[in-house]
């Protein structure tokens, strides 16, 4: 399922509903009171416009870019079409739609008309009947596969190296729609088993992690054998043996017994046969009954590993299997304190590694290489520092739990001797990453040279790729895909003008300015910094300019009066593609218009927690689609 933007609608977001009905009322368009949440008379206002300027291209049979709206006469269907109608909004308000080379309505008509849609889909009813989507059954990913044997034996193996890749689905390779299992998968699960069983065998604290009783005598050997079979192969399945499966694990234990009359290699191959189970390859999770009517509420077991993978990206530890067996782990309160606990522990690391590595696609700065000839000075050691700069900015932000909008505006960061040589900034020496306060011109994790070298060419810098990212990964508001045959902008190096200059010679194609005032004005926001990251106040022969005006009037000049900007104008998209962002990856799969209450719940938390980011997880762990399960 495609995911939903999922943010509140740009004119919604910039006036506010009772000032935006005050307007639509200025402009002509019936409204009635903003008070009880009713939606404009969208036959008046909205089914014109699409009549007059829409229908030509988007009918039923020849519906360009599957966009069919002449069914619309009377309802805008919020209920049903949110996705279609805020796409319809976005293109209405960029001006791709209509087309440039079509009849084009004037900027009053404009207003009205995405005003109006807005009102509509501000009136979405956040009261209708449950809805927390369906996650598919998901095998643990090579990450998780490695924690979860790190945190099960004791043994630190980093056998999923060499595993296939996972496949990304919404951002992120946890999604269960895109976890399959190829056979080559299955034949490295079954191998990387068997080199585990035998680890284990070899080593004594693994041993004693494995098999923490001792018989008291030959007798009581075979009894206390099975106990710790039994009691690995609950851990390894993170759940209570059936019946069924202690049967399994019985006949298993018998059969390798009677072949081998070996008491080690029996054991080898029970763990290798319950390291090599679907039960603790994938995270299982019970479905709904026709009692549960479609929806039933996770037990605390299957709580236990939504929270630990979540957090964690491993298995429950000790004290979440005990809160599960008690049954305590289902209340919200008890769910939130656990999540404060993990956050608080080392392990929540993985969050780094493993949200943050793809949310701010810091895993793919170790692909990067800059023009060597152009920056001969760039190196290893300073790729690394890049990205282990950001890396320890968000480890701080858990571990302090901060205000996410420091993201936005945050005035220090973690630099050790290479990267402060890079930035200029003096006193810092070895390989120590150390706090230190950033000067003028820098200012939250969109000024570290990591993200500044992920969105530059490797020759020069790139305004439309910066304003691009920060548009998609901070505000959730992706521009729609360049039209067809739209020329790139020429290499012509500064015989064409400086790359502003030429950038505004791009825009003069009305087909190109439409996407490109935005994105461009974002992206000179941050032309200060060259492609890896250094400060520079000229271009070549070009000084820079870094000034900017977006969308709503309000001007800046660099990137610190741009981070101002999106820090207090932009704050909720912000907080909103953030809460998506997470509640993406906490959830395991993509979202969908059925999840924006949530979203919207949960960024209400965050804000009135003073943006703090463990009140946007509790707000994400105690929500329906992370404790209920849809059929």
């Amino acid at each position: 399922m495609p995911t939903s933007r999922l943010s509140r609608p740009p004119l919604v977001a910039f006036f506010g509903l009772p000032t935006l009905v005050v307007l639509l009322g200025s402009v002509g368009v019936s409204c009635v009171s903003a008070d009880d949440g009713a939606p404009t008379h969208f036959a008046k206002t909205i089914a014109p416009f699409l009549t007059k300027y829409c229908v030509d291209c988007h009918s039923e049979g020849s519906a360009e870019g599957g966009i069919v709206l002449d069914r619309y006469t009377d309802s805008a269907n919020v209920q049903t079409d949110y996705q279609q109608w805020e796409r319809i909004d976005r293109l209405i308000q960029a001006h791709q739609m209509p087309p440039a080379d079509s009849e084009q309505p004037s900027a009053q008509e404009i207003m009205a008309v995405a005003a109006a849609i807005e009102v509509e889909l501000s009136s979405f009813d956040c009261s209708t009947e449950k809805h927390p989507g369906r996650v598919t059954i998901r095998r643990l990913n090579r990450p998780e596969y490695d924690n979860t044997v790190r945190d099960l034996v004791g043994l630190d193996l980093h056998l999923a190296d060499d595993f296939p890749s996972d496949d990304v689905g919404s951002g992120f390779d946890n999604i269960g729609d895109v976890l399959t299992l190829p056979p080559i998968l299955m034949e490295k699960y079954i191998d990387a088993a068997a080199t585990i069983a035998a680890a284990i065998t070899e080593n004594e604290d693994a041993k004693r992690l494995v098999f923490p009783h001792e018989p008291a005598s030959d007798a009581e050997q075979v009894e206390v054998a099975v106990r710790n079979v039994r009691e690995f192969a609950a851990r390894a399945f993170r759940r209570p043996l059936t019946d069924q499966d202690r049967e399994r694990l019985d006949r298993i234990m018998s059969s390798a017994w009677e072949q081998t009359h070996d008491p080690q290699l029996t054991i080898q191959t029970i763990l290798t046969a319950i390291l090599s189970s679907p039960h603790f390859l994938f995270r299982v999770e019970q479905e709904p009954t026709s009692e549960d009517q479609g929806i039933r509420a996770l037990d605390g077991y299957e709580l236990a590993s939504r929270l630990s993978y979540f957090l964690w990206s491993s298995m429950p530890d000790a004290r979440l299997f005990e809160l599960a067996e008690s049954g305590k782990l289902i209340q919200a309160d008890v769910l939130a304190e656990e999540a404060k606990r993990m956050l608080a522990d080392p392990k929540s690391r993985a969050l780094v590694d493993n949200f943050a590595g793809q949310w701010l696609q810091l895993r793919e700065v170790d692909k990067l290489t800059p023009d060597p000839e152009t920056f001969p000075g760039f190196d290893t050691d300073l790729r690394t520092a890049m990205r282990r700069e950001t890396e320890v900015f968000f480890e701080t932000m858990i571990r302090e739990d901060r205000s996410v909008l420091e993201f936005l505006t945050a005035d220090f960061t973690y630099v050790n001797e290479r990267l402060a040589q890079h930035y200029g900034i003096a006193d810092v020496s070895g390989d120590q990453f150390q706090r230190v306060s950033l000067g003028p011109g820098r200012r939250g994790v969109l000024t570290h040279a990591s993200i500044l070298m992920l969105t530059s060419n490797p020759t020069r810098t790139s305004p439309v790729k910066r304003g691009k990212w920060i548009l998609e990964n901070m505000l959730a508001e992706p521009p729609p895909p360049a039209p067809a045959n739209v020329p790139a902008l020429e290499e012509g190096g500064e015989t064409l003008g400086s790359l502003r200059e030429q950038m505004e010679q791009h825009r003069s194609n009305e087909t190109c300015a439409v996407c490109h005032r935005t994105m461009d004005a974002l992206g000179f926001g941050l032309e200060n910094f060259d492609a890896i990251g250094g400060w520079r106040d000229q271009d070549g022969r070009f000084a820079i300019d870094s000034s900017g005006e977006l969308p709503g009037g309000k001007k800046f000049d660099g990137a610190v009066g741009l981070m101002q900007i999106l820090a207090e104008d932009k704050k909720d998209a912000f907080c909103r593609c953030l809460t998506e962002k997470l509640l993406t990856y906490a959830l395991g799969r993509g979202l969908g218009s059925y999840d924006r209450c949530t979203v919207k719940s949960a960024a209400t938390a965050l804000q009135e927690n003073d943006y703090r980011f463990s009140a946007l997880v509790t707000a994400i762990v105690t929500s329906d689609p992370f404790t209920l399960r849809e059929q």
